[in-house]
């Protein structure tokens, strides 16, 4: 009956989604129960109202009395059913949608950086929110709702056959249309939901990277250029949604008319039948009620099945997230404090660009040994920073890490907690100073944190009203990038690693608080291995090592 066209084959993603479901169960589980306990008040509510009514007419004999309590006892007990449905899905829903959502989110951070960075940050946020979202939904809620309607069907059509077998055959007649119509349904609404999608991740990626750059659109006098490009991205976005609702709307429609067809048959059928005697009024009633028991899953069905197909695009798009290769962490050798770093015949090429940023390139980097990289645009720089980040990994060649005492380790990422990394540019977190310190060493004493302020020329952080509880906003907002730099490089001297790289870290800093900071680095962490990314020849010492790249 469902006609998946996807980029995935229908039984891998079923296969998913089953998965899926089997970590929530017990929501799954408490939601089906609850919906079958309220279709079984439905039907004794539509037999205790046949009851009253029969009674009333003096069609059958009883207590009217007993029938109200029974009734009044039905209608409490529907509310009961129904606040324990809110709180299921208040309390276990949640749970389940942020379970799912730190799944992905720790498996993101996880990731292999160089192929996470082939999608916009802004749609990898759209699939953890939305996607996240529609497929828990439909597996927590819409299933249990479609074994609940599956049970009001049959439940409903026995009913109505004991007491009317052509009547039941006659209100179940638009059974055919509704399977033809839900294949071309299906397979039309899954192309235009998944372009639906695409496009909403294309708005958020826009509207996130605006924002994150406003300074820039503002200084280069760009803001009609994004709110027109945002508006041409929304334009076809309408476009799709509108092309979307009408072809919903004319199906809804042809269905629909088919109900009311049906409905209006039956109540006919009721009315021909109570004018000849052969029913009471009570059996009309329970006619007509029961009509709609019927007819109202189907029309549930045409609901669900716009929620399966945005369950389905979500899911395609989760299980692409589930494609990106995951970091290699190989053995764990245990090295000296400080190792050193040695590059061997090691070449590199960004797939973007098929020029070698590096090609045979060999390099020694001695334990305890301070060695600056210099080098024009485009050398690499930043490359081989990355490389012993093992961000990206080389093409040809290894890159050994090695100790005093001849032990050595490939490097990978379980040997990144050697190292200690200080990007350029502004890296804070918006939060408290001392949040950001703790992002360095979550152990760190008091006493800790003074010392890597003091040693990264941050001391004017104790001047401040709040000191260290002082906050700074996204990017480190409130303070000048000097300032964010300079508690950045005390966030890195808290890390336990012991090999420290400094890419441009200090470029924002005045020449005479650079050279104080150098000055600190090489005086109290004379033992690290420091390599350093600079463009001032100034803070070069006659100890240091150069490593000076061409392009």
């Amino acid at each position: 009956m469902l006609n998946i066209s996807s980029s995935y084959p229908a039984s891998r993603l079923l296969k998913w989604l089953w998965n899926i479901l089997q970590l929530h169960r017990l929501q799954i589980i408490l939601n089906t129960l609850l919906g079958s306990s309220a279709v079984i008040l439905d039907f004794t509510f539509i037999s205790a109202t046949k009851w009253i009514i029969d009674i009333a007419t003096h069609k059958t004999s009883g207590q009217l009395s007993t029938a109200a309590a029974l009734l009044i006892g039905i209608l409490l007990s529907q509310l009961g059913i129904s606040f324990a449905s809110r709180w299921v899905k208040a309390i276990l829903g949640v749970k389940a949608q942020n379970h799912m959502q730190l799944t992905y989110f720790n498996r993101l951070l996880h990731s292999q950086w160089q192929e996470r960075n082939r999608r916009h940050s802004g749609d990898i946020l759209n699939r953890l929110e939305r996607d996240v979202t529609d497929v828990v939904n439909t597996v927590t809620e819409t299933l249990p709702s479609i074994i609940a309607v599956g049970i009001r069907l049959t439940g409903a059509f026995l009913f109505l056959y004991s007491m009317d077998p052509t009547l039941a055959c006659l209100t179940v007649a638009v059974i055919p249309l509704f399977i033809m119509m839900s294949k071309v349904y299906m397979k039309r609404m899954r192309n235009l939901t998944r372009e639906i999608r695409n496009t909403d991740s294309r708005i958020q990626s826009l509207l996130q990277e605006t924002i994150q750059h406003q300074m820039i659109v503002q200084t280069l006098e760009q803001q009609s250029a994004m709110v027109q490009r945002l508006d041409g991205i929304q334009h076809r976005l309408r476009d799709r949604i509108r092309t979307r609702t009408l072809f919903s709307s004319v199906s809804s429609s042809l269905l629909g008319a088919g109900f009311m067809g049906c409905y209006l048959m039956a109540f006919l059928w009721g009315a021909v039948r109570l004018y000849e005697g052969t029913i009471t009024y009570g059996m009309m009633l329970a006619f007509i009620q029961l009509v709609g028991q019927i007819q109202g899953p189907f029309r549930d069905m045409t609901r669900f099945i716009p929620i399966f197909v945005n369950a389905f695009t979500a899911g395609e798009r989760l299980m692409q997230m589930e494609e990106i290769p995951m970091e290699h962490s190989i053995g764990d050798t245990e090295l000296d404090p400080s190792p050193g770093v040695c590059f061997r015949k090691v070449s590199y090429a960004y797939e973007s660009n098929n020029r070698h940023i590096l090609q045979d390139f060999t390099f020694d980097f001695p334990p305890g040994s301070h060695t600056a990289i210099i080098g024009e645009t485009g050398s690499g720089k930043t490359t081989l920073i990355r490389l012993l980040l093992s961000l990206i990994s080389p093409q040809t060649g290894e890159i050994i890490l090695y100790d005093r005492h001849g032990r050595k380790a490939t490097c990978n990422a379980a040997t990144r907690s050697y190292f200690t990394y200080v990007p350029q540019g502004n890296t804070l977190f918006s939060g408290t100073i001392r949040d950001n310190l703790l992002l360095g060493n979550p152990h760190a004493s008091e006493d800790d944190m003074r010392t890597a302020l003091t040693d990264a020329c941050a001391d004017f952080v104790f001047r401040l009203p709040l000191a260290m509880e002082s906050r700074c906003g996204e990017q480190g907002t409130g303070l000048s990038e000097g300032q964010a730099q300079r508690i950045a490089i005390a966030r890195a001297l808290l890390r336990p690693g012991n090999i420290l790289l400094f890419d441009e870290a200090t470029s924002s800093l005045d020449p005479q608080t650079e050279q104080r900071l150098w000055q600190n680095i090489c005086r109290h962490y004379a033992e690290k291995t420091l390599i350093f990314v600079t463009h001032r020849m100034n803070i070069i010492t006659p100890e240091t090592r150069i490593l000076k790249l061409k392009r």
